[in-house]
């Protein structure tokens, strides 16, 4: 949904940007190469279809390079964008910009940037690298500056700060203005959120129930959100295939448990307090995959109609972006975007439920705000 949509009820949406998540290699033998090298294609040629404007890689030290599987992705597509997560720890910031434009050369493929400040906790230990959470955030600002500087300098770079300095770098083969990468940081902690306001980024978080989230476009150009959905034509039938899916799972239990007990997540910790709340059409917000270990994110799930109003609550406050979690079927992105038809759709009698006579007005200067990135 990279596109813009038409006017539905009476206000304008633009430029809702949907990206689905790769599947990871986390697991995968050394036979198991071509098996996982199918599985991306076919998510990624998903992905196209549904209409999502990307989709999410991820990096840690226990998958692999996501940057070779940027390029599978893009030869196996036409319009979708990787969206790449980058650990400065990894590579050096001249590293990513090269990799950037050297993609926009070949391709003419627009990538986007997801910078990661931290990761495992034992990713980092074993990498040597025991800095402090908010100073991660300081380095990343830095890392993130000098990539962005370089695609978009037409000639010698500088740079001098605390943690990376360059001089006099140059940037070849130039990357055309249409492909410069746009840039997300994680928005859920507040020195996440001061990086993507230094960074002109989208700070992308993951959500508390709409009823309870707090609007930040105030303090950052774009928000958005790491979110899964489940939605089917009728509640019953997507708390069926909701718990199927995710059964309860007591070694996952504990496995988040523990997991949660060595991390400086901020954004793990946020969500662990959250509670549970019973299965029902009046509750689409769940973390039942996220207390069994099975994934990071909350889910929505819920018919159409009760996941779109709750996507539209969002929509409300400002999220643009939405990063969904790992389709295991093509008909997950199917049931999705029939959810966020819903709702824009159902704008109109939902504005009125929200007893907001402003939304027009906020709906206008976000989307203002978003222009100027």
């Amino acid at each position: 949904m990279g596109e813009r949509f038409d006017r539905r009820g009476d206000v304008l949406i633009t430029d809702l940007d949907i990206f689905s998540t790769c599947p990871q290699s986390r697991g995968m033998g050394s036979l198991e190469g071509p098996s996982y090298l199918a599985q991306v294609v076919e998510v990624a040629r998903w992905s196209e279809r549904a209409g999502c404007r990307g989709m999410l890689i991820y990096t840690d030290n226990a998958v692999v390079d996501p940057w070779v599987v940027a390029q599978l992705v893009i030869e196996n597509t036409e319009r979708l964008c990787p969206l790449v997560a980058v650990q400065p720890l990894y590579l050096h910031p001249y590293a990513v910009a090269k990799m950037v434009t050297t993609l926009g050369f070949f391709y003419g493929r627009q990538v986007y940037l997801n910078m990661v400040a931290g990761g495992f906790v034992n990713d980092l230990k074993a990498l040597d690298d025991f800095t402090e959470h908010d100073e991660r955030y300081r380095r990343l600002v830095e890392y993130t500056t000098i990539v962005s500087n370089l695609v978009r300098s037409e000639g010698a770079y500088s740079f001098s700060g605390d943690f990376y300095s360059v001089r006099n770098l140059v940037l070849r083969p130039p990357l055309p203005s249409e492909l410069l990468p746009p840039v997300f940081v994680s928005g859920s902690s507040a020195a996440g959120l001061a990086a993507a306001r230094a960074l002109d980024a989208t700070a992308v978080r993951y959500p508390q129930r709409a009823a309870e989230e707090v609007a930040e476009e105030s303090l950052v150009s774009s928000i958005g959100m790491r979110i899964g959905i489940l939605a089917r034509a009728s509640a019953q039938e997507a708390w069926q295939c909701a718990l199927a899916r995710f059964p309860v799972d007591r070694k996952g239990q504990i496995t988040h448990g523990l997991a949660m007990s060595v991390s400086d997540s901020e954004w793990h910790h946020q969500l662990s307090t959250l509670g549970e709340v019973a299965y029902s059409e009046e509750h689409p917000y769940w973390l039942g995959p996220f207390e069994n270990y099975k994934t990071f994110c909350p889910y929505l799930v819920g018919s159409y109609a009760r996941v779109g109003e709750e996507l539209h609550r969002y929509i409300t406050l400002g999220f643009r972006t939405f990063v969904l979690d790992i389709p295991q079927e093509e008909a997950d992105l199917r049931h999705t975007m029939a959810a966020f038809e819903e709702a824009l759709a159902s704008r109109a009698s939902l504005d009125k439920d929200l007893g907001d006579p402003q939304l027009e007005s906020k709906l206008v200067a976000s989307d203002a705000r978003r222009a100027r990135i």
